[in-house]
């Protein structure tokens, strides 16, 4: 379930679009069949509008892009990865309320 407003990358564009990205970039790796995916689309929504600027957030299709799915070990959806500085920094499975969210995210930026 595409959340609106947040881009979808996909294998050929992970490196550009998420590892080189200048801001930190919270990942969602979901799928089609993914019930907690479809929860989680408008908190990703909500979040990626407010905090356009301070973070990035995409999506990628586990079933249509699997390099990058295994590259990371993503087994359950939806998983949620913090990218910064092109490396994976936090990682978190199951759908969030907005709340905790948002706490994660302050985490991750606190880093340096």
């Amino acid at each position: 379930m595409r959340a609106a407003g947040v881009p979808e990358v996909t294998d050929t564009d992970f490196e550009t679009e998420v590892l080189a990205a200048e801001l930190p970039v919270l990942v969602e790796f979901t799928a089609d069949w993914c019930g907690p995916c479809r929860q989680l689309a408008p908190v990703l929504s909500a979040i990626a509008a407010e905090q356009a600027g301070r973070i990035k957030v995409v999506q990628i299709d586990v079933d249509r892009n699997p390099v990058s799915q295994s590259r990371y070990g993503v087994l359950s959806m939806p998983t949620l990865m913090f990218f910064k500085g092109g490396e994976p920094v936090r990682q978190s499975v199951g759908a969030r309320p907005k709340r905790l969210l948002l706490q994660e995210i302050d985490e991750v930026l606190a880093r340096v």
